[in-house]
């Protein structure tokens, strides 16, 4: 058991390392539309599926409530979180639809929409994009792997350099917490 605690600890420390050395200004590009879309008014969406549900579901979270600092509460939804929109619009239209539709009826021109993926392929995530794209919003990919089809359409898409599920999910909300930091300090 210990060498297993030892394997999996190493193997999150080695791609850290590899974030920290390939990806920082992407993640400050992302920190810079984040901020810039919320002081202009507008708000983040943010979908994915699993693991990348609750990503999007936390980071909302820390967007309306607060993430380490007393601030405005800033308009952020997961489009994870009403059952019922998902499950009628999963019925009526199919799964594959569940996000874009919700695009389609809550977001608007100049909005943001956080699309997670650790595939970067998820049918209804990329269907999200599309649809935000088509309305006049930026979009934010975080994705793993080789980056998916997210790379061809999201303005960012940041691939976290594993295969591995687990470590590409780590560190999603580890940006998504360097994001809402960024909120915490230039948003007041």
């Amino acid at each position: 058991m210990i060498e297993m605690i030892y394997k999996e600890l190493h193997s999150h420390k080695k791609v850290v390392e590899s974030v920290i050395d390939e990806l920082q200004n992407y993640i400050y590009t992302a920190c810079v539309i984040t901020t810039d879309t919320l002081a202009q008014g507008k708000k983040v969406l943010l979908c994915g599926n699993g693991g990348s549900a609750a990503d999007a579901q936390h980071i909302a979270a820390e967007l309306t409530g607060r993430y380490k600092t007393d601030r405005k509460a800033l308009p952020a939804i997961a489009l994870t979180t009403d059952t019922s929109a998902l499950t009628a619009i999963a019925n009526d239209f199919g799964y594959k639809r569940v996000f874009e539709r919700q695009v389609e009826a809550l977001a608007e021109e100049g909005d943001l929409l956080i699309a997670i993926s650790t595939s970067g392929n998820s049918k209804n995530v990329i269907r999200a994009i599309k649809k935000a794209k088509s309305m006049g919003c930026r979009v934010i990919g975080l994705s793993g792997k080789d980056g998916g089809r997210m790379s061809e359409l999201c303005d960012l898409n940041i691939i976290i350099p594993s295969n591995d599920t687990p470590r590409i999910q780590e560190m999603h909300i580890t940006i998504g917490h360097i994001i809402c930091q960024s909120v915490d300090e230039l948003i007041k």
